[in-house]
Parts: structure tokens; sequence; C-alpha cells
């Protein structure tokens, strides 16, 4: 077998094949503690409207302004609409601008992360860790304290009132 002789071409390909692997391709693993939902198409078409499945399975986008849950700033929690598994409370929610409704942090472990790719510049999409659905991109546009704009669908949420 013919030993590759080590050129500066194979080292820089393999440390970019290593960055990639390690930073640009994974989903976090900040919860990996959680139980996995994993559902056939057919039951994700069957527990899902066609424009939650579309956003949380296609990794689509409802147009800005179009949910309730936007100006929703009553207490209470929100929850994947896939899985039902809690990602944000009302303390954590603000009046981005945007037209989507927009959180500064999420519940710990409850959220996953990638590298999203589809408008050319990279930006952080993220999913909820239960099911794996879409629910948004994050930016660093945010409030104080985490400088964070976690800018979530509204048909991939749903918002349990706090019980008073």
């Amino acid at each position: 077998m013919a030993r590759q002789q080590l050129t500066r071409r194979n080292w820089l390909q393999g440390g970019a094949l290593s960055a990639l692997a390690l930073f640009g391709s994974g989903i976090s693993t900040i919860a990996s503690a959680l139980e996995k939902l994993y559902l056939s198409d057919s039951e994700w078409r069957q527990r899902l409207s066609d424009e939650q499945y579309y956003i949380l399975r296609d990794e689509g986008t409802e147009p800005a302004g179009s949910s309730p849950l936007d100006k929703q700033y009553g207490d209470g929690v929100y929850h994947c609409a896939g899985c039902d598994l809690l990602l944000f409370t009302a303390a954590m929610k603000y009046d981005s601008g945007t037209g989507w409704p927009s959180f500064f942090e999420t519940v710990a472990g409850h959220i996953e992360t990638k590298l999203d790719f589809s408008m050319i510049w990279p930006r952080t999409e993220y999913h909820c860790a239960r099911c794996g659905g879409h629910q948004g991109h994050v930016f660093d546009d945010g409030p104080a304290p985490t400088g964070q704009r976690w800018c979530n669908n509204g048909l991939a949420l749903i918002f349990v009132p706090a019980d008073n």
C-alpha cells in the first residue's frame, strides 16, 4: 500500500474537514440528556397542520406579523407544537419589532442549534431538542442580559397560560 505524502494541501484539507465536523455541520450536544421523539413522516402529518408541518419538518418560515403569539405577553410558557417540550417562558419574551415571537433566552438543554447556509451567509438555526422540529434562528442583536434574539415561528409554538 502506498503511503500518502503529507503535503500542505492534504494538511489544509484535513484541517478544514475537521473544523467543519466540529463547528459547522453538527447539532450542538447541549440537549443530549432528553429522550428523543422519532415519528414517521405520516405520523408527523397526522399530528401537525399543513402549516406546522411546513415549518417544523421542512424548516419553513411563516410570514412576519402572521402569528398572534408575536403580541402575546401574558404570563405563561411556550411549548414546541411538535412534541410539547417547554422551550421558553413569558419572562424570556420581548418585542423585537420583527413580526415574530422573540425571546432573549431559552430553557436550558431544550434547544439544539446548527449552521444554516440557505441564505448564502451562515445563520444559526435552532430546533426542539426532543423532536428536532425547526423553531427559527438566533441572532446576536437582542436585549440584555444575553444580547440574543431567538426569533421563533409562532406556528411552531403552543402558548400555555399560567394558572391564576
